[in-house]
């Protein structure tokens, strides 16, 4: 917020943090779960491809959390690892199309009748991995992959309108360094 000489002025460092309340923070930790999960029981451990499937899902769920935090004296930061998340789960998106693609399963496209129905779990109330485990755990290969990314597909909407309202933000207040600017001109 700009500073306001009208107003009470605020702390020249924010509240920051509280990113376990973000759903985008939320979305990006069920598909972390669910890509180890998946990972552990459709790659081989000692393949690369595991390690960087893991490691995408765990970027993209790491940046949103430390973006969040950084967010008090940098927006700019925040706003780099808020794309840096979403970039991560892009290329993790990519790896599960590969895996359908190499392995001879069906995409599902959005009207698929089980595609609906993970879709539909978003809405769910205390929604977490547990939710979508019948969908990693006991299902088959295809399913899996294709229920994480269902996940995948949610998730990185909600970080492109998170970006967005992020961007709007820094357009209209500026970042730390403009904050600084107006409590130091009024302190002198």
């Amino acid at each position: 917020m700009p500073y306001s000489p009208n107003k009470p002025a605020p702390n020249l460092i924010p509240a920051h943090g509280g990113y376990r309340n973000l759903k985008s923070f939320q979305h990006a930790e069920i598909v972390y779960d669910a890509t180890v999960k998946f990972c552990d029981r459709f790659i081989d451990k000692r393949s690369r491809t595991h390690d960087q499937m893991v490691q995408a899902a765990r970027s993209g769920r790491q940046n949103i959390a430390e973006g969040s935090q950084a967010s008090g004296t940098s927006k700019k930061f925040e706003l780099k690892l808020v794309g840096v998340a979403r970039a991560s789960l892009e290329e993790l998106l990519l790896d599960f199309e590969d895996f359908l693609r190499q392995h001879g399963f069906a995409l599902w496209p959005k009207n698929h009748p089980t595609a609906q129905v993970v879709r539909r779990l978003a809405y769910q109330s205390n929604r977490s991995y547990m939710t979508y485990s019948p969908y990693i755990e006991k299902a088959s290969a295809e399913v899996a992959a294709n229920t994480i990314l269902c996940l995948i597909h949610q998730t990185n909407y909600l970080l492109d309108r998170q970006l967005k309202q992020l961007e709007r933000a820094f357009l209209n207040e500026g970042g730390f360094t403009e904050r600084l600017y107006h409590f130091r001109k009024k302190k002198r």
